[in-house]
This record gives structure tokens, C-alpha cells and sequence, in this order.
């Protein structure tokens, strides 16, 4: 559970707050966001502040600008979109640590709240630079890591500035940490977990923690096809992570020993290629053909992936089972988001795709939880600690 000093445990009234938060959010052709979901999730920790007359700093990344200034990621359109959110104006500066943002900073009023531009426009964010670090912390009294999603980053707005100023927990770290440490804690049985995904490195640190855990994993998405390799079958031209092959028959000898089920798909939708228009066909995961590859799960894996997750009392998923974005290989994903929603079991999903998939059918409000972090999600159920959390201020 979280362990650390929270906005709960220090008094921000009249204060300059600089909440680090993770608005890197999909926007339109028209550059406005197209999905709100990080931004509404930060909703209590900047409406606590606002109500107690705490002056609020933004700071956020958007897209993967690389240390240089991209217009394309300018954090204007989360400005107009927080603003909407909170009922009140947003002020945006187009820098994050020049005179003119420490000028609009010292022009704050109580409530009011102020968004800096694109932190990662600054080849010292990612480098953690002491001195990038120390000039953020220069417009601030305080520093508040809201930012689950960036929390396994060592950055300078999420690591380096907590050198240089007392540091603390918004609600949404608070929540994400203390919903995935749940699982860990005597969760209910049948504990399911479903993984998918493209890269099974990605996931054989959380697989490997899972067996000690879960009565089942289910597999799918392209990480499937390095077990399936590793247990010696042809997979055609699928997706294969050749080096991890050692790792995956390491896992299934794992989860025989300690009796957990670790289920491959029985047979795949493959194609030539991944188009709209492509061709394609369901086959068992023995006679896939050389020049196609798997690109979702099939119908038979479909049903007993359905049938154990109606029986599960905890499920926590992670990764599509499939190209879901295209209609032929986005059954798999479609029905197994369906499932899980219509689960009466507490379901955990950990972010990324997963969520994307949730989204795309309309399913977001029937899980117990999402988290807005893929990758950190993932971090931390492997165990790695977060940087960004672990350089708060202890309780």
C-alpha cells in the first residue's frame, strides 16, 4: 500500500504547488484531445488544491518530442481541455523554466491555475539534469507527483527535483498503487491473468511474479507466439522474440511446478499481412503456414478463455489479443474486454491498449479499475520500484 506523504499531510494554503502530472494525452488531426481520461483522473488532486487556495503549477509531457521544441506537441490543447474540466481559466506559458513562466508564476492568485509547456521539449528532462531539476524546483514551494504513469521514469520533474523540494503523493499515485497492491494482498480465488501484447520480455518479470499468485494465465497477442516456438511449434511468420525462447519454457516449467495454468491459444486468425483488406483464415497454432502469421486468437481459444474468466473472483488484464485496431483480428480482444466486463469478479486492467480496447467498446465503466499507467503498472507488479514514488517524502 502507498507509504508515503501525501497532499493530505501539508498544509498548501497560499502556497506555490508544482504538481507534476502525466497529460500525455491523444489529440485529433484538428489538435484538440480526443481522450480525456488521464486528464479527469488528476480532477481531485488539482481541485483539492484549488480549494484550498494553493497556487497550482502544471507540468507535463506530450508525444515524445526528444529534447527539442515540436509545435505538434504543444500543450495548448490540454490547457483548453483542463479548462473546460474545471470551470475555470487555465493559463499556459509556452516555456517551462524562463523568466517569462517565473514572472507568470509570481502573478498567480490563489486558485489559480497555471499548465507550463511540454516538459520533454528540454534535453535535461529525460537526463535528470541536476540543474534542469533545480530550476523547476525554483518556481515551487512544494512538489506533488500526480504522474502515475511516468512514476518508473528517472526524470528530472519526476525524480531530480525532489533534491530540492519537500515532495509529496497526489490522490491518483495514491489510488493506482493502493488498487495494484491489492492483488498481492490475499486477493480472491480464482485469481485469472490475462497477458497479451507483442513482446513477452515486456511481461516474463510480471509472469514470473504471477505464478506465485494465480490459479491461470491466459495468453494471447503476439507474446504468445515465443511460447509457442519455445514448446517446439511451427509459427509460421508470426511475431517471435527469439532470445526470450530460454525465458518462456522457464515459465511453463514454473507454472507446472507450482500447479498454475499457463494457457496457450489452441488456434489463431492468420493473414499475409496486417491490412483492412487482407485475407485471412483460422487454423490450429500446429499448422500455422509458413508465410502467414497469427494475428489474433480463435474461436475455440475464445470459448475457454470466456469460460474460465466467468468463474474468476480477480482478474487483471494486460494487453490485447490481437491487432485489434483492425476488424477481422479484433475478435479475440473484443470478446475477452466483454467478458472481463461482464465478470462478476474485481477486474484490475492495467492501462495502455488494454484501456484503448475497453474504450473502443464501450466497456471503461464496467471494471473495477484502470490504470492510466501501462508500463508502470506493469513496473511495479514486477516488483521494480518507481523512482518517482519511491523519492517522496516517507510517512
Amino acid at each position: 500500500m502507498f507509504s508515503k506523504k501525501t497532499i493530505r499531510d501539508v498544509d498548501v494554503t497560499g502556497k506555490r504547488v508544482l504538481v507534476r502530472v502525466d497529460f500525455n494525452v491523444p489529440l485529433t488531426k484538428e489538435r484538440e484531445v480526443a481522450d480525456s481520461t488521464r486528464i479527469r483522473a488528476v480532477l481531485p488532486t488539482i481541485n483539492y488544491l484549488v480549494e484550498r487556495e494553493a497556487k497550482i503549477i502544471l507540468i507535463s509531457h506530450l508525444g515524445r518530442p526528444d529534447g527539442k521544441v515540436d509545435d505538434a506537441v504543444r500543450m495548448d490543447p490540454v490547457a483548453r481541455c483542463l479548462s473546460n474540466l474545471l470551470g475555470k481559466q487555465v493559463q499556459k506559458v509556452d516555456k517551462t523554466v524562463t523568466d517569462e513562466v517565473k514572472a507568470a508564476v509570481s502573478r498567480l492568485k490563489t486558485g489559480d491555475v497555471l499548465l507550463l509547456e511540454n516538459v520533454r521539449f528540454n534535453p535535461g528532462e529525460k537526463k535528470n539534469d541536476p540543474e534542469f531539476a533545480k530550476q523547476l524546483a525554483l518556481l515551487a514551494d512544494i512538489y506533488v507527483n500526480d504522474a502515475f504513469g511516468t512514476a518508473h521514469r528517472n526524470h528530472a520533474s519526476t525524480v531530480g527535483i525532489t533534491n530540492y523540494l519537500p515532495a509529496y503523493g497526489g490522490f491518483l499515485l495514491e489510488k493506482e498503487i493502493n488498487e495494484l497492491s491489492k492483488l498481492f494482498k490475499n486477493p480472491d480465488k480464482p485469481f485469472v491473468a490475462v497477458l497479451g501484447g507483442n513482446k513477452v520480455s515486456d511481461k516474463i518479470k510480471v509472469i514470473e511474479k504471477f505464478l506465485d499468485i494465480v490459479d491461470v494465465i491466459l495468453t494471447g497477442g503476439g507474446m504468445c507466439f515465443t511460447f509457442l516456438k519455445a514448446k517446439g511449434a511451427n509459427i509460421g511468420g508470426s511475431i517471435c522474440q527469439n532470445d526470450e525462447t530460454e525465458h518462456s519454457l522457464k515459465m511453463l516449467k514454473k507454472a507446472k511446478e507450482n500447479g498454475v495454468g499457463l494457457l496457450l491459444p489452441v488456434d489463431v486468425v492468420v493473414a499475409k499481412t496486417i491490412a483492412e483488406d487482407a485475407e485471412y483464415k483460422i487454423v490450429p497454432v500446429e499448422n500455422i503456414p509458413d508465410k502467414l502469421m497469427g494475428l489474433d486468437i480463435g474461436p475455440k481459444t475464445i470459448r475457454t478463455y470466456e469460460d474460465i474468466l466467468s468463474k474468476a473472483k480477480t482478474i487483471f488484464w494486460n494487453g490485447p489479443m490481437g491487432v485489434f485496431e483492425i476488424e477481422q483480428f479484433s475478435q479475440g480482444t473484443k470478446a475477452i474486454a466483454t467478458a472481463i466486463a461482464n465478470s462478476q469478479a474485481t477486474t484490475i486492467v492495467g492501462g495502455g491498449d488494454s484501456d484503448a480496447a475497453l474504450r473502443k467498446y464501450g466497456l471503461e465503466n464496467r471494471v473495477s479499475f484502470i490504470s492510466t499507467g501501462g508500463g508502470a503498472s506493469l513496473k511495479f507488479l514486477e516488483g521494480t520500484p518507481l523512482p518517482g514514488a519511491e523519492a517522496l517524502l516517507d510517512k
